[in-house]
């Protein structure tokens, strides 16, 4: 489920979709640079794990372009936590220590986050929480795709088709993990969709660390309790979509349609082969770019208003968009968000030339 750097740079370089910018309120954060100390500040960059290849294929790249087309001067401190939040910790606290002038984390563990917030502000820093909110102890702003939507319209695309296709059975669901607050919501709408739906949910999990072979493990022993009960899985991404694909592949029947969430081209590729059922598009040049407006604003001494507010933080939540195999052709080509050379290849030549992709 990995893709290479040189794909995943095709697809970042196709990337058709700009981000919103943020807009500026008035006032000033604690001791952050103004606007005339703002050159050569440092901004640190912090993201969460390994286990997903967005982070370092296209968060980080996307972050760093902004960052240096809005302040070319300014020095940009990636860490990546790699599913450890103790390390996490280390790395904040190295970041301030270097002088940071603000903070930008998809945290590992959402409550153990709470710490990184408290000393950082302690010290005049703003801490942008991104992707993931921060519950316990408020940020000084959020950026992410509105997480709970995305539970939701997963899960209904699924229940849509399943009903569309007289199914009889039940639903796994196959949650992301249990420390990170961005899957509880989504795990929240997930719920919203499936609990009134008429299917019975034999079974849902808790992934830890969001690892795809955990999630695989424990479908395959769904599979074994169940067997030909489940007639759809509810996957709360593409890496955790992708091991319950490859739990029933394993076992030798028949793949149910599963969900899944992030887009990421080996999800694609599973979608045009008909392995996957859904998955969402969230363009990460969106919230990428709109965390370094943020930044930026905050290392210039202003305070960004939020669009909403979540968890008493500002917030400005992006709409997603599900994507089957009816409108990937649309929605991830067409845009430019991906490119047919990266995806259509070998065993899947054949979808993309059915769909039209090209």
């Amino acid at each position: 489920m990995r893709t290479s750097a040189f794909a995943a740079a095709a697809v970042l370089a196709g990337a058709a979709l700009t981000a919103c910018g943020s807009g500026a309120g008035s006032g000033s954060t604690g001791g952050s640079t103004g606007a005339g100390g703002a050159e050569n500040a440092k901004v640190a960059f912090l993201m969460p794990d390994l286990a997903s290849t967005r982070y370092e294929l296209a968060d980080k790249p996307l972050f760093e372009a902004k960052m240096k087309q809005l302040c070319p001067s300014c020095e940009v401190i990636y860490q990546n936590a790699d599913s450890d939040a103790a390390k996490q910790q280390q790395q904040a606290n190295s970041a301030l220590a270097q002088g940071v002038k603000a903070i930008v984390i998809d945290p590992v563990d959402s409550a153990a986050a709470a710490t990184i917030v408290k000393t950082a502000q302690s010290q005049q820093v703003p801490v942008i929480a991104y992707d993931r909110p921060i519950p316990a102890t408020p940020a000084d702003y959020y950026i992410s795709f509105d997480n709970e939507k995305i539970g939701s319209l997963i899960a209904q695309s699924l229940v849509d088709h399943l009903k569309k296709e007289n199914a009889e059975g039940g639903i796994l669901q196959v949650n992301g993990s249990p420390t990170d607050a961005a899957a509880g919501l989504i795990k929240k709408g997930i719920h919203s969709a499936v609990d009134p739906s008429g299917f019975k949910l034999l079974a849902e999990y808790d992934t830890p660390d969001w690892q795809p072979e955990k999630a695989q493990t424990w479908v395959s022993g769904q599979i074994t309790q169940f067997k030909d009960q489940i007639v759809g899985v509810v996957a709360a991404n593409d890496g955790t979509g992708g091991g319950s694909i490859a739990a029933f592949k394993a076992a030798g029947v028949k793949v149910p349609p599963i969900t899944g969430n992030d887009a990421e081209p080996a999800a694609a590729q599973r979608i045009i082969a008909g392995d996957q059922y859904n998955t969402i598009s969230k363009p990460i040049k969106i919230v990428a770019e709109a965390s370094a407006n943020v930044a930026w604003e905050f290392i210039q001494g202003k305070k960004p208003a939020g669009k909403t507010t979540l968890y008493n933080t500002p917030s400005e939540l992006f709409v997603p968009e599900v994507v089957t195999r009816e409108n990937i052709k649309q929605v991830l080509f067409d845009s430019g968000i991906m490119k047919a050379a990266d995806v259509c290849t070998g065993e899947y030549a054949k979808g993309c030339e059915e769909l039209g992709i090209k």
